[in-house]
């Protein structure tokens, strides 16, 4: 057991810029779930997340001659902030490079607490090597937002406020998982002193790194990220905080993009406050886990660790929360192409309501309708679908189908009858000023585009669903072309929501 990192968190005199945050009560949450959920409010420090004790932390413990030389970083948000908000306290320059496709908010937070903003590349990996470069060149001290044993026991710190706010029955933490510093330092202390207290690991299911490196039994690195929870968008664990997070948690819980969404409409319902997508982590995890394991009567607290959202963001974020939270079915769904069709299929539906509707004519026999139906939960969504199959419908259950929830529910308006030889492909590229020209200059004229949606949705990355007409014996071309093209993409050409509503 690391006893050091028990002395460093204990050590920490970090009061003086960062807050020590409440332990509010989630009484709606609480009452669905028959447990007592609580929330550690990190979402309530002065740069509306738990970073700042990290950052704070590791300058207090440089020399000098460190503080002296200005300190650097690589961040598309919360660590930036948090040592931008540091190095002002302490009087000394900071340096920030953070990637050009982070949202302007974020690039004016950091510049309003006086750091030097270095906009470069399109990923973190791209800013961080950039930073490397600056420690190089100007011998600035970099400042790593996780992997570094002073940032690990500012963040240690939360464990210390919760043991001592909560001395009676606790019986699981559930903390959000990007690079582990969270993870890692309120594991360190909570375990020296109360090891009964289960330590659940949360993350995306699309940027899984420990539970990846824990199954491996070493630290790997995942092909892609997702970025929806841009926050803990992080593609290998770090190398410290792997030393202990494999010995320290009791279990790692993967959550949906839908899942997070539901989980930060549960928030604000009990707290008024929004999180961002890797603030609601740890609650998303927490539901997770009361489903899995059938608990009851436990008492289990959330850190709500970041509050830092584009505004933007809230409308993709509401349109998932009904199915994150299991309550909307997406369906494709056949009917006779008649008078009175539609409200025979509604009266169908018996006691569930239909929460969207998108429908186009085809053709004299059949109508293809794209249809959103509220259910109660998943096996609720099971059983609609086998009564309405067993009514003579043909229904395909399209609630998982991440095309079909991004693109398909926006598009839907019939089919191109003449287009032939299509192939469909879904696209992410870094979204800023230019982003989709630039994607389109790049396809140019070499393939006939014969569809394209593009929405924006307040995020790093742009989403694009592409058609393109490609002869057979052009599809080699294609392949190279998609390849060398450098952007991220999925071929859904055989996508059961294209084929129903588009081919």
């Amino acid at each position: 057991m690391p006893l050091n990192y028990v002395q460093k968190i204990q050590d920490a005199k970090i009061y003086d810029l960062a807050v020590k945050t409440p332990v509010d009560d989630a009484p709606l949450l609480s009452q669905r779930l028959n447990n007592k959920v609580l929330l550690k409010r990190e979402d309530l420090q002065p740069v509306f997340s738990f970073k700042l004790r990290g950052a704070y932390n590791k300058l207090l413990n440089l020399s000098e001659q460190q503080l002296a030389a200005g300190v650097v970083a690589a961040s598309a948000g919360n660590h930036a902030q948090g040592l931008a908000l540091a190095a002002k306290k302490l009087g000394i320059s900071a340096t920030i490079v953070m990637p050009r496709t982070t949202p302007r908010i974020k690039v004016d937070a950091v510049r309003s607490r006086g750091a030097e903003v270095v906009l470069v590349g399109d990923s973190y990996d791209e800013a961080a090597a950039h930073a490397t470069e600056l420690v190089d060149e100007k011998g600035l001290t970099y400042i790593h937002p996780f992997d570094d044993p002073d940032v690990i026991a500012g963040q240690g710190t939360i464990g210390m406020e919760i043991l001592s706010q909560l001395p009676d029955q606790l019986d699981a933490i559930f903390i959000a998982v990007g690079g582990g510093g969270l993870c890692a330092g309120i594991a360190a202390y909570v375990k020296q002193f109360r090891p009964e207290i289960k330590i659940i690991a949360v993350e995306s299911d699309d940027a899984a790194c420990l539970d990846a490196a824990i199954k491996a039994g070493k630290r790997v690195t995942l092909d892609q990220v997702g970025i929806f929870a841009d926050g803990t968008a992080v593609a290998q664990i770090g190398e410290e905080t792997f030393r202990l997070l494999k010995d320290l948690v009791d279990e790692v819980i993967t959550v949906t993009t839908d899942e997070i969404c539901a989980a930060i409409k549960d928030v604000y319902n009990d707290t008024r406050a929004i999180c961002e997508p890797s603030g609601a982590l740890g609650t998303a995890g927490l539901k997770k886990y009361v489903e899995k394991h059938g608990v009851e009567n436990h008492t289990l607290l959330s850190v709500q660790c970041g509050a830092n959202i584009d505004f933007d963001r809230l409308r993709y974020i509401s349109e998932r929360t009904q199915i994150g939270e299991k309550r909307e079915a997406v369906l494709a769904v056949t009917i006779d192409e008649k008078p009175g069709s539609f409200q025979s299929f509604c009266g169908d539906l018996g006691r569930h309501s239909i929460s969207e509707f998108n429908y186009r004519y085809n053709d004299q026999q059949q109508a293809h309708i794209f249809v959103g139906v509220q259910v109660s939960n998943d096996a609720d969504r099971h059983s609609l679908v086998a009564e309405l199959q067993h009514k003579g419908y043909e229904v395909s259950d399209l609630t998982e189908n991440e095309m079909a929830k991004l693109h398909i529910r926006h598009m839907v308006g019939g089919r191109a009858v003449e287009v032939v030889e299509e192939q469909v492909f879904r696209f992410e590229f870094p979204e800023r000023p230019g982003a989709l020209l630039n994607f389109l200059a790049q396809l140019g004229g070499r393939f006939n585009i014969s569809m394209f949606h593009y929405r924006n949705h307040g995020s790093a990355f742009g989403r694009v669903l592409v058609g393109l007409q490609v002869s057979q014996q052009d599809c080699p071309e294609l392949k190279e072309f998609l390849d060398n093209l450098g952007y991220r993409y999925a071929d859904e050409t055989d996508n059961p929501a294209y084929q129903f509503f588009l081919s």
